[in-house]
């Protein structure tokens, strides 16, 4: 892996750069869609990638229950199972497994759940989630955390620092891949000084890059960005950084302006399926509505997604929404995610002309008439 910085804002860590990966470049700040299951729900990975898409997010817990890790490796690993010739980046599943198993089930060896598939029984270690992953063969790979709940007490959040750490130094002394890159992730809660010292504790262990998680879980945002920015302060600059489950575009923005440089969200395909998409000249549009009934506009006329500049109407995405046939699902999420990757496009741009005050002031404006 190398990591280029191309340009660092003038009046902040803002940054633009290259990150080149065994199987592809990407520029960052980057957008990484979603592909839990091995696919971006509805959408082949040559359309993906004709949206700008540069880098994938699969879920290594998803794919370790199905189809399994030995199949993905028999198949010739993820890229070839998937079909995707660009960069993948695999998350451990630790926010899944947390979320099915109970408090009494979190030890020191790793975490014990039952499979919602068959309801057998697991145990996940960090040593068999860098193993699950090794055999994926992402990119990147992430080790598993203990993703705290939201609120929750500081010496619960301390001592789940302290367990991510341990399980820190067991996921490396378990990694062993020719080309794949294990990061580190940074916790702490909302508490400004556990996030500093996780972020110096983790990077005395000298990862290649780092993941920030536990963040935008049901926090204040002020209060998310600045665990943030104390974790960022205590981060190598020369090291690329993923904000985990981010976020809104204002949250990219500013985030970006914080010196985040990867950023992955199921917002854009998850809006998409439920017939909300975004647009700059109108903000969001709800398709099901009956004002699109007879529209024959696209969606946009500033976007080049194959919705947009294959000239379907909104009258006939419509007609596809209400009728639930899957070529709606993929044109609507292929619109969201090619609006994130124009997003991320205009935020390399504006760091790189040092106007991303500029293009925040647009996006807030943009994210009020979104709420309204």
């Amino acid at each position: 892996m190398r990591f280029e910085i191309d340009h660092t804002s003038s009046d902040g860590p803002a940054r633009t750069g290259l990150l080149t990966l065994a199987h592809g470049q990407v520029r960052t700040p980057a957008y990484m869609p979603c592909a839990s299951r091995a696919a971006v729900r509805a959408c082949p990975p040559r359309e993906i990638a004709s949206v700008g898409v540069q880098i994938l997010v699969a879920n290594a817990y998803h794919l370790h229950l199905r189809p399994g890790e030995e199949v993905v490796a028999q198949c010739g690993g993820l890229h070839e199972f998937m079909r995707w010739d660009r960069p993948i980046l695999t998350d451990s599943g630790g926010f899944q497994v947390f979320s099915l198993a109970d408090a009494n089930d979190i030890a020191e060896q790793g975490v014990t759940f039952k499979s919602p598939v068959d309801g057998h029984e697991i145990l996940l270690t960090p040593e068999l989630s860098v193993q699950i992953q090794s055999s994926l063969g992402s990119d990147i790979a992430m080790p598993l955390d203990e993703c705290c709940p939201c609120p929750a007490e500081r010496g619960y959040v301390e001592r789940s620092l302290e367990r991510t750490l341990r399980w820190a130094e067991r996921s490396q002394k378990a990694h062993d891949h020719e080309y794949q890159q294990l990061f580190g992730i940074v916790q702490g809660g909302v508490y400004p000084d556990l996030r500093e010292r996780s972020a110096r504790e983790t990077a005395a262990m000298d990862f290649p890059g780092f993941g920030i998680g536990g963040l935008s879980v049901g926090e204040e945002r002020e209060d998310m960005l600045t665990a943030l920015r104390a974790a960022i302060s205590a981060l190598p600059e020369d090291r690329p950084v993923h904000l985990m489950g981010v976020g809104t575009p204002l949250d990219i923005v500013d985030t970006a302006a914080e010196g985040v440089d990867l950023f992955d969200c199921v917002l854009p395909t998850r809006n998409a399926r439920h017939g909300s998409v975004m647009t700059w000249e109108e903000g969001p549009i709800r398709i099901p509505g009956a004002v699109n009934e007879t529209d024959t506009r696209p969606l946009s006329q500033s976007c080049d997604c194959p919705a947009c500049a294959g000239g379907f109407s909104r009258a006939y995405l419509r007609h596809l929404f209400q009728t639930r046939e899957p070529l709606g699902w993929q044109l609507l999420s292929l619109h969201n995610v090619r609006f994130y990757t124009q997003l991320l496009e205009r935020v390399r741009e504006a760091i790189e002309a040092d106007a991303l005050l500029d293009l925040r002031g647009e996006v807030d404006a943009w994210s009020r008439r979104d709420r309204s």
